[in-house]
C-alpha cells in the first residue's frame, strides 16, 4: 500500500514539474526574454511599411483625383499616428479609451469631408471602423497585372 501511495506521489510530482517546463517542437526550453531595442525596432518599421501598404491599397479604391488622394493620404497617417498616440495612455476605465477612440474617429476627417465626395468619405468611415477588405483590392491588382501581361504578350 505504501509503494502505490509513493508511486502515486512520484507521478503527480514528476506531471506537475514537466507540465511547468515549457518546451518548443525540438524539445527546447522556451525562456521568455524581453525584446532587444533592435528588435522593437525592426518590428516598428515593419509596421510603418504594412501601415503603408495598407494605406496604398485603400487610396486606389477611391474615386478622388491625384491631388485629393495625397491630401488623404495625410489625413490618413495623422489618424493613425493619433490613434496609435490614444492607445498609449492608460485610462483607468476601458470605456473612457473607447470614448476617445470615438471622439478621435468623429472629429479627424471633419475638415475633409468639404474636400472630397461623399462617395470617398463614406469608404474612409468604412475603413475606419474595419469594414475595408484588403484581400479584395490584392485580388483585383493581380488580376490587372496579369490581363496587363497577357496583352503584352
Amino acid at each position: 500500500m505504501r509503494e502505490i501511495i509513493l508511486l502515486t506521489l512520484a507521478l503527480l510530482l514528476g506531471f506537475s514539474i514537466q507540465a511547468q517546463t515549457r518546451r518548443d517542437r525540438m524539445g527546447n526550453p522556451i525562456v521568455n526574454r524581453e525584446p532587444t531595442e533592435e528588435e522593437i525596432a525592426k518590428y516598428e518599421q515593419k509596421l510603418e511599411e504594412r501601415k503603408d501598404e495598407f494605406i496604398a491599397n485603400f487610396i486606389t479604391t477611391l474615386e478622388a483625383d491625384d491631388f485629393q488622394k495625397e491630401i488623404i493620404k495625410q489625413y490618413l497617417n495623422s489618424y493613425f499616428e493619433a490613434k496609435k498616440e490614444v492607445l498609449k495612455v492608460k485610462y483607468e476605465r476601458i470605456f473612457d479609451r473607447d470614448q476617445a477612440i470615438k471622439k478621435l474617429d468623429e472629429s479627424h476627417f471633419k475638415d475633409l469631408e468639404e474636400l472630397i465626395s461623399e462617395n470617398d468619405m463614406t469608404k474612409i468611415k468604412n475603413m475606419i471602423k474595419g469594414d475595408f477588405d484588403e484581400d479584395e483590392v490584392k485580388k483585383k491588382k493581380k488580376k490587372r497585372k496579369k490581363k496587363k501581361k497577357d496583352k503584352n504578350q
